[in-house]
């Protein structure tokens, strides 16, 4: 965080001094790399104090994952100012010092690779996190449940890496082809850049703050395993929603003409170790009647 927040000053005081859109740019969304570094350290903190305060009754997972979707927002945010930027440059060009500026926007790319870097082993790993070491579940692997807050953070700087290439591409198109409209055109792209990444991340966090994952795998294993088994069963009402990186949580009603309670379905789902907390309602129809459908 304070490496990032150090080049961002060195970006935005030089492309200003310069006059190089693309490296000042380049600077304002570093500053949200910056705050997102910050958001993340916060968020685990946070969470790692409140993780025995009972008034979260499934701990302080979402927290981190808030954090992400702040992230995403700051993110929305640089890319309309650096739109504006760009725009306002593309009417009212300005005499750029290339030499200067591809010196700083080099210097920041390799900022940005060294973030990337360190970040790149804890990208789907959350620090301090249980790992689930099921073998048996492909939806269950990493790639499906990548720490969101860790994947902003690593977004954040592989996106201002990207800008930094833009803005050097930019610069030597500039110095060498006097291509001057190069560098407010790179500004652009890059707030594009920025902005699809964005949508992307507050896409993914906002389906687990608002519970949106009743399409998640485990939920089709759940019907499979209680309406499939060797026990007559159906499903009358099914609610699943995660409760942490690769964890869920379940409550089902279901009808069965058997004696089986509670407990043996219990049984029956705990095979699925992605199913951290379950509450099932078991209701009992005589062995003539016809099961409802679900």
């Amino acid at each position: 965080m304070w490496l990032t927040f150090a080049m961002m000053v060195v970006e935005i005081a030089g492309g200003w001094w310069f006059n190089s859109m693309a490296v000042l740019a380049d600077g304002w969304h570093m500053s949200s790399h910056a705050l997102a570094l910050g958001l993340a350290a916060f968020a685990y903190s946070f969470a790692r104090r409140h993780a025995g305060d009972r008034r979260y009754a499934f701990g302080t997972w979402k927290i981190e994952v808030l954090g992400g979707y702040s992230s995403a927002l700051i993110l929305l945010g640089i890319a309309a100012l650096m739109t504006f930027q760009s725009v306002e440059r593309l009417f009212q060009p300005q005499a750029i010092e290339y030499t200067e500026a591809i010196a700083i926007a080099v210097v920041g790319l390799a900022v940005n690779l060294l973030c990337a870097w360190w970040l790149r082993d804890s990208h789907g790993h959350a620090p301090g996190h249980d790992h689930d070491h099921s073998a048996d579940h492909d939806h269950d692997s990493r790639e499906h449940h990548p720490d969101l807050n860790v994947r902003s953070a690593y977004v954040h700087v592989l996106t201002d890496a990207a800008t930094s290439v833009f803005a050097i591409v930019a610069l030597l198109g500039g110095m060498f082809f006097g291509a001057a409209w190069l560098d407010p055109a790179m500004g652009l792209l890059g707030a594009v850049l920025v902005a699809v990444w964005a949508f992307g991340l507050l896409r993914d966090t906002g389906r687990v703050l608002l519970d949106a994952e009743m399409d998640a795998p485990v939920v089709k294993e759940v019907r499979e395993a209680i309406e499939q088994g060797t026990v007559p069963a159906q499903i009358t009402d099914l609610h699943v929603w995660r409760v942490g990186r690769r964890k869920y949580a379940a409550v089902l009603s279901l009808v069965t003409s058997s004696d089986k309670d509670c407990e043996y379905f219990r049984q029956v789902l705990s095979v699925h170790e992605e199913l951290a907390h379950v509450t099932i309602e078991v209701e009992r129809v005589s062995a003539g009647d016809r099961l409802r459908s679900a």
